[in-house]
């Protein structure tokens, strides 16, 4: 007979780094998220790892670590450098957080 395997679901917290315990996990996340929106909008301009290292001011090989989130020499406010550098604004709002969960970092490309 076949054993039936039990498996428990566990809802995600929305952030997979805190998820799995890293201790960084809100700066993970943030930088995560940056570099995808760095990666979409070179992705919809189609612009290839030389034009993208150009338009950012680094080397070809750092561009392929971004594509790949392979994030660990970047800082965030370096990655939302690249993100003026293509163009778009970026903001950071703080505010007063609900009292229904803990103070957070949270990330959103428009």
């Amino acid at each position: 007979m076949r054993k039936e395997l039990e498996l428990e679901v566990v809802q995600s917290s929305g952030n997979v780094f805190a998820d799995i315990g890293l201790p960084d996990a809100a700066e993970l996340d943030t930088k995560a998220r940056l570099c995808a929106t760095i990666n979409a909008i070179a992705a919809r301009r189609a612009l290839t790892q030389t034009a993208l290292a150009a338009l950012l001011g680094i080397n070809q090989p750092k561009v392929s670590a971004l594509q790949h989130f392979k994030l660990e020499g970047f800082s965030v406010e370096r990655l939302m450098g690249f993100l003026v550098a293509l163009g778009h604004d970026v903001e950071i709002v703080v505010k007063a957080k609900p009292r229904t969960r803990s103070a957070r970092i949270a990330v959103k490309a428009a």
